[in-house]
């Protein structure tokens, strides 16, 4: 993938902004899980800058973390971070990027870009409560309950932010013509 010195600044900037809305971090008191604005960010990657672009943003977000920059929510960083029990979630970050992004490019029937967004929330849901599961020591199940349940409305509120913020800035900026 040949990138040019405008695309990479791009998408350290969009990287940047998911760096950012992660420290909107409030702690839940009966579960692991923070609450964060981190996948509203990573949805409007995906809208603004399309599947390549939106992919790479939270990679280079997840890498900045990797090298222990503190990047994450409550301004964690580091291998034990990703490794962890809600590093599930942000490693599902660039798929999630990449099928908003995906579909943002390809259609323009609003209920399937909608619909696309669910069922990216959905697969983050699945691969962030798999890795919980597995570290916790519980059922996939007891992982829903714990990560997901709690997250739903808030998590649907995101989607419909990102989802009209998006669609309004997608109309007057087209990131990849500047």
């Amino acid at each position: 993938m040949k990138l040019s010195t405008k695309e990479l600044v791009i998408c350290s900037i969009f990287a940047s902004l998911t760096a950012i809305l992660a420290q909107i971090s409030i702690p839940i008191p009966f579960t692991t899980v923070p609450l964060t604005m981190q996948m509203f960010s990573v949805m409007i990657c995906g809208i603004l800058l399309g599947p390549r672009l939106g992919f790479l943003s939270q990679v280079i977000y997840l890498s900045l973390g990797l090298i222990g920059i503190p990047v994450f929510s409550q301004m964690g960083g580091g291998i034990g971070v990703l490794v962890g029990p809600t590093g599930g979630f942000l490693i599902s970050f660039p798929i999630v990027s990449y099928i908003v992004g995906y579909f943002f490019e390809k259609y323009k029937n609003n209920i399937l870009l909608l619909l696309s967004m669910l069922i990216a929330l959905f697969i983050s849901y699945i691969i962030g409560t798999f890795q919980f599961s597995l570290i916790a020591g519980v059922s996939f199940f007891k992982g829903l309950l714990t990560c997901v349940v709690p997250f739903l409305i808030v998590d649907f509120i995101k989607v419909g932010l990102a989802y009209i913020l998006g669609k309004c800035i997608r109309k007057r900026i087209n990131f990849k013509n500047i």
